[in-house]
């Protein structure tokens, strides 16, 4: 008997060895490798070392999904995203998966890409795959259909947005306060006419985050024209579309706030082709983003802390997996103004009050 793995020629890809497959190669019974797997006694040591080299040989695995569902529980949770590729993503899904880590569990994520057809899909396939828990940034405005899931035990926590028509757990960031103190920062430094440039309007963080802009300009007591705010989506053509028709204006806003990251970058694209001598324009980004502090000048942003809404999503889906009653909640975490310069600009001194 050799000790080899069998060839690439002969091995059967999507099938994978069994403790009957070991049993054979080791000349014992189904119950020997079933001890030897579990670390049960009653094993002589020379037959427990045939087992192992037999399993080593075969590249025998474990399958531990009887065993764990039969806790009741599969230790996977799944995380469903907008956009995979969106670097706002990347430290929350980190931050999930090392709090799932942490409690022994697989996290599994998938992107719905703004598409509440594709989130029900991708949602209701990682129910089908028994996840004991998911972690949602949702896309549609309707999760009805994810209550006879919740009712049978699959613990969830919606994040960046609220669930739409269920009561569910969520963990958010202040896009209105972060919206508001944007507003107010550029009113500090002198603007009166300033744009928004916005996500789709019926995404939840958009319609705060224009609702605190016209919540700090009504402080001021300043007006809104129509043609100052812009709600679409993100795509670099309607971005640069919107913000240039502000701009090139008979009266041109001399401040823009951006709703996201995505937005702000094509917006600095915009500035930065402006012909000369063209007046500077202030602007502050909703969101954080790559490099945004070695530009010039340096972008003032509303950060807020993706990694910090994963882990407190993660979190809270734990302690309702370990037990946690109660209604549910919804945390809102605090957004932070990083001057830089580019919303320090001040208006042009021609400019109509």
């Amino acid at each position: 008997m050799t000790d080899t793995a069998p060839s690439t020629a002969t091995r059967r890809y999507g099938t994978r060895p069994t403790m009957k497959d070991v049993a054979a190669r080791a000349g014992v019974g189904l119950k020997t490798v079933s001890r030897v797997v579990n670390g049960e006694p009653g094993v002589t040591p020379d037959t427990e070392r045939r087992v192992q080299e037999a399993i080593t040989a075969l590249g025998f695995r474990r399958n531990d999904s009887a065993r764990i569902l039969r806790k009741g529980r599969t230790a996977s949770i799944g995380l469903v995203l907008e956009d995979l590729a969106d670097p706002f993503y990347g430290p929350l899904s980190r931050a999930v998966e090392e709090i799932a880590r942490a409690h022994g569990a697989l996290l599994i994520n998938g992107s719905s890409a703004e598409d509440p057809e594709r989130e029900q899909e991708l949602v209701l396939a990682l129910c089908a795959r028994r996840v004991d828990g998911l972690v949602i940034i949702p896309a549609g405005h309707d999760h009805r259909y994810l209550a006879p899931e919740m009712a049978a035990g699959v613990a969830t926590v919606f994040v960046d947005r609220p669930a739409g028509r269920v009561d569910a757990d969520a963990v958010l960031s202040d896009s209105f306060g972060g919206s508001r103190d944007a507003i107010a920062h550029l009113i500090a430094h002198g603007h009166r006419r300033i744009g928004f440039v916005g996500d789709l309007p019926g995404i939840h963080t958009a319609t705060e985050r224009l609702r605190g802009y016209h919540a700090a300009m009504s402080d001021a007591g300043l007006p809104v024209h129509d043609a100052w705010v812009s709600l679409g989506p993100t795509d670099p053509e309607r971005v640069r579309a919107a913000a240039t028709a502000m701009l090139n204006a008979a009266e041109p806003v001399t401040a823009l706030f951006a709703g996201n990251n995505r937005v702000t970058v094509t917006v600095v694209r915009v500035l930065a082709e402006r012909p000369e001598p063209a007046a500077p324009v202030a602007l502050v980004g909703f969101d954080d983003f790559e490099l945004a502090d070695l530009l010039s000048p340096g972008i003032t942003v509303i950060a807020q802390d993706s990694a910090q809404l994963g882990r407190t999503a993660a979190d809270l889906l734990f302690r309702r997996l370990d037990g946690a009653g109660g209604d549910p909640q919804r945390v809102v975490l605090p957004t932070r103004l990083i001057p830089r310069g580019s919303g320090e600009l001040p208006p042009p001194a021609t400019s109509t009050p």
